[in-house]
């Protein structure tokens, strides 16, 4: 389980505790998902007069996680001694205050909660501009990303992987997972059918609306909706700053209307539409080649796509030996293949912090 939580707006203490607290009672199978709310609107729910820039974001959201990070290793493992014997509560040398006092976040210390069996949360994050590309190359176990070809999507695992080393990181430390939303039919033109019929369903004004979201709420019913795509210039760049210039960059290649940007916007046309082996084989193609290490599966209609995909497709990656016949661990950290992460005090000489 992952849920999506904004650093922009929120307190790190706070959300150090919230998610060890849902990783305590989900016995260690808890994510966030970490976002920095692209919406400039966001500011006036929360008693600011201005939205920060994107690159200001995200350089808030690198200490934002250098705290929380440091707070879930508050406790060693073993810390929390409970001796009804002896009244011993707590191993104080496995005590460790964060102090932390920085450009954005002044935080003392220490969590008050311990470690949870995975010792933290999987962080998870989505995002291509390349102040999202640092962010995610220093903190995230798994990375949410959306290339519509395995080339581009070879040359951003490279990159995000490349990058990781630079912080000290494994390339097995870090794991790229393409959207894939797939639409299954017995034959590759049954498979089209069904993707041309979801996106007849799909109503003008909530597609203008949905595209819009990208673009900061813009109201795009203002324009000719078969006249081009509007010339917007650098306008919303400050929200989803690496999906506005791949629209823009679409726009611009495929001369599309402002109706067939926002149909594509809504429904877009990929390479995991056709039969169950087609599906099957495009995704070991990817993994095989170096463009993502798993999936991030989404479904163009719900419950069917995912019925679809787990009783067709699911049986031909498991014949093949690329997904998993039963879990492998007990821990989200263990199910994905990544190392439980060590506590930064560990093994280091215990020293008094001076709690008492």
């Amino acid at each position: 389980m992952a849920a999506t939580l904004s650093t922009t707006y929120s307190d790190p203490f706070t959300v150090a505790r919230q998610f060890s607290s849902i990783d305590h009672i989900s016995n260690g199978r808890a994510g966030w998902n970490i976002v920095t709310s692209p919406l400039e609107g966001s500011a006036l729910n929360y008693s600011k007069s201005e939205h920060p820039q994107h690159d200001l974001r995200y350089r808030m959201a690198d200490e934002y996680l250098e705290v929380t990070k440091g707070l879930w290793d508050s406790w060693e493992d073993g810390a929390f001694v409970r001796n009804k014997e002896t009244g011993q509560f707590i191993d104080k040398t496995k005590m460790h205050q964060l102090n932390h006092k920085g450009e954005f976040y002044s935080v003392q210390g220490p969590l008050n909660i311990s470690r949870s069996k995975q010792g933290r949360p999987v962080l998870i994050q989505a995002g291509s501009s390349e102040a999202g590309m640092e962010f995610a190359s220093k903190h995230a176990d798994a990375v949410f990303t959306g290339q519509a070809s395995l080339e581009d999507a070879a040359q951003f695992y490279q990159e995000i992987k490349s990058r990781a080393a630079k912080y000290g990181r494994s390339s097995d430390e870090i794991l790229l997972l393409p959207g894939c939303a797939p639409i299954v039919g017995r034959t590759q033109g049954e498979a089209d059918e069904k993707y041309r019929e979801i996106a007849s369903l799909v109503v003008m004004d909530d597609a203008l609306n949905y595209l819009g979201r990208y673009f900061n709420d813009m109201d795009f019913a203002q324009f000719e909706l078969d006249a081009p795509f509007p010339e917007l210039g650098d306008f919303g760049r400050n929200g989803w700053e690496s999906t506005t210039d791949r629209i823009k960059q679409l726009v611009k290649d495929e001369n599309l209307t402002l109706r067939e940007m926002a149909l594509r916007a809504t429904t877009p046309k990929h390479v995991f539409i056709g039969t169950a082996t087609h599906i099957a084989d495009t995704m070991q193609a990817w993994f095989e080649a170096g463009a993502a290490d798993g999936f991030m599966m989404n479904s163009a209609v719900l419950p069917d796509g995912f019925n679809d995909f787990i009783d067709q497709v699911l049986p031909i990656l498991k014949a093949r030996g690329l997904f998993r016949t039963e879990y492998e661990s007990d821990t989200l950290h263990g199910n994905l293949g990544l190392p439980i992460p060590k506590n930064r005090y560990a093994g280091v000489e215990a020293k008094q912090t001076g709690f008492s």
